[in-house]
């Protein structure tokens, strides 16, 4: 049964991971668990692709244990089963979960640069379609350009669009890089 976290607004729910619920275009939009034969359904941001790659690491029936918040009444109507909106996974089958780290070694070329938000940019794509993340000061002390061979080292994820990886490099071309924040 659900029951308050000591957040008040943070609700912890225990139930078997059913599935994963998908949006129209094919994203993971949240997951579906089973408590005590009542099905509740907890929504994600699809850009949280460290949360997409836990999610994705899920085996139907495993025990979790969910926080998250409820949300509101839908403007579109009335849902099948109460929705939360996913804040963090705190435990499967008992054990506090891991984030899933997947150390990765991309070789490639330079392609372009990536930008942030606010236009500074913060990292390469290679020909390989992998995007090694340096942040800006990285960047700038790697002197990195267009046609450079790189060698990138750091812990990976899935980029959403399924095409490639973010790489947040802790090594470039042999040189230290500051970790991603």
């Amino acid at each position: 049964m659900p029951r308050p976290h000591h957040d008040t607004d943070v609700w912890s729910v225990e139930g078997r991971f059913q599935h994963l619920v998908y949006s129209p275009k094919g994203g993971i939009e949240g997951l579906l668990i089973d408590t005590d034969g009542i099905a509740t359904q907890f929504v994600v941001d699809p850009h949280e692709a460290p949360v997409v790659d836990q999610l994705l690491a899920l085996q139907a029936g495993q025990a979790l244990v969910v926080e998250g918040r409820k949300t509101g009444p839908s403007p579109k109507g009335e849902g099948d089963h109460v929705v939360y909106r996913f804040e963090r996974l705190a435990a499967i089958d008992g054990k506090e979960p891991t984030a899933p780290r997947r150390d990765a070694k991309v070789h490639g070329t330079v392609a372009r640069f990536n930008f942030a938000k606010h236009g500074v940019p913060n990292g390469v794509v290679l020909d390989t379609g992998d995007f090694v993340h340096t942040r800006p000061d990285g960047l700038e002390r790697l002197q990195l350009k267009i046609g450079d061979t790189v060698k990138a080292e750091g812990a990976a994820h899935s980029l959403a669009t399924g095409s490639g990886r973010v790489i947040e490099a802790r090594t470039v071309n042999g040189q230290h890089v500051a970790p991603a924040l």
